[in-house]
């Protein structure tokens, strides 16, 4: 129960991390097997997004308080 509860915790995480104007551009947002897949309806977003997925990952695994995130995916 607590791995649930900390997968969406992560996934609910993903728009303090990257912040309002990002967040205003992704449509959808889960985790499964620990990859957090983000869709985002902007391609020069998605592809700068892209460069930054470790960071983010290390971001939201420090703010859920452990390794949840293993990757991230953008859609």
């Amino acid at each position: 129960m607590t791995d649930v509860y900390d997968e969406q915790r992560a996934a609910y995480l993903w728009a303090e991390v990257v912040g309002p104007t990002v967040n205003r551009l992704t449509t959808r947002r889960y985790i499964a097997d620990g990859v957090l897949h983000v869709f985002i309806s902007s391609a020069p977003l998605k592809s700068e997004l892209s460069f930054l997925v470790d960071t983010l990952r290390e971001r939201i695994n420090d703010a859920v308080g452990r390794q949840i995130v293993k990757s991230i995916v953008i859609h």
